[in-house]
């Protein structure tokens, strides 16, 4: 059975993406489960190759569907992003911000013409993308966009190992203020973050999940002593998932629902509920799902890291993992 393609988007030039995208697709495990394809500008993975003293035959081409993984060369997607000394390491620039979403962008591409099974993304630094003008609120949404699906219908999903088990958390809202966030979580909304969490774990070879779903106020409300939402919308939202067939329970307190054992993942009202989770169990090894999007696309769940950037210290760890993961699922 032919191993599945996966394109690796180098991120932000200007960070650690490029030195980890290359470390991944040169690691034996990620050439053994999978054939890793980057995407991005040469040039920029060049510089980081010669500072972070990595060294590897860079085979450029055209397209995806162009790729030979058989005299073990890396394979590059070249997009043309920079001329000579218009990068800047550890720096933030509208250019690199461009550059990021430019590598993405041409992986989804990719992607939705089967030229690749799945994507996995380097960090982005969104400041940068800030000062490019570009409107980004998360991979989620961009997935979303660049697929042709809503972007209220695209979710993240963090994967962790947590002492030997895999941890997943959707979130039913993400990169909103606290006061909109409370606004998006409606019956509709958190009905389809449970099915698209269901669907995505069905992908990802589980074949029976259970999921837990957390309520939005403390305690879960209290029987509405502390809020009506898990009365009006939440727990109405996931009795519509249980007449679905979707092995769906809850709303559960969001500080202690994470103790709770035998659920295949976890679905939480806010960014905070899932992310404190996530960051304090696996700082620098989680790595973030799209789901909802018929694109199977992940991205590392830490930052660019621009203050090591071309310094050899960027740990590839979150990205093998999220290959590792694809490389896993099903279509």
């Amino acid at each position: 059975m032919a191993l599945p393609r996966i394109a690796i988007a180098i991120g932000d030039p200007a960070g650690i993406g490029p030195e980890i995208s290359l470390k991944a697709a040169l690691d034996p495990e990620v050439r053994r489960i999978c054939r890793p394809l980057l995407v991005g500008d040469r040039g920029a993975l060049e510089e980081h190759a010669r500072a972070c003293g990595l060294k590897a035959h860079i085979q450029s081409v055209p397209r995806a569907a162009g790729s030979s993984w058989e005299d073990g060369a890396v394979n590059l997607v070249e997009r043309r992003q920079f001329a000579p000394g218009e990068l800047h390491l550890g720096a933030i620039a509208a250019p690199h911000g461009e550059a990021a979403l430019d590598s993405a962008k041409a992986a989804i591409d990719a992607a939705l013409s089967g030229e690749v099974d799945a994507v996995v993304a380097a960090p982005q630094t969104e400041s940068a993308i800030k000062l490019a003008g570009i409107e980004f609120d998360g991979y989620p949404g961009f997935v979303a966009r660049c697929s042709g699906v809503p972007p209220e219908d695209a979710f993240l999903m963090i994967c962790f190992d947590s002492r030997g088990t895999e941890i997943r958390i959707s979130h039913t809202t993400l990169h909103a203020s606290l006061r909109r966030a409370i606004q998006l979580v409606t019956r509709s909304r958190v009905l389809t973050a449970i099915r698209s969490t269901d669907s995505a774990l069905r992908r990802l070879g589980v074949a029976s999940p259970r999921i837990a779903v957390s309520g939005l106020n403390p305690h879960a409300g209290e029987a509405g002593l502390f809020g009506q939402e898990e009365i009006d919308i939440i727990g109405p939202a996931i009795s519509d998932a249980q007449k679905g067939g979707v092995a769906a329970e809850g709303p559960f307190g969001a500080d202690t629902m994470f103790l709770r054992e035998g659920y295949d993942a976890f679905v939480v009202m806010v960014h905070d509920q899932g992310h404190i989770m996530a960051k304090t169990h696996a700082v620098a090894g989680a790595a973030a799902l799209t789901i909802g999007t018929p694109v199977l696309f992940s991205s590392v769940a830490h930052g660019s890291a621009l203050d090591i950037a071309g310094k050899g210290r960027g740990d590839p760890g979150a990205m093998i993992a999220a290959i590792r993961r694809l490389a896993c699922a099903k279509d």
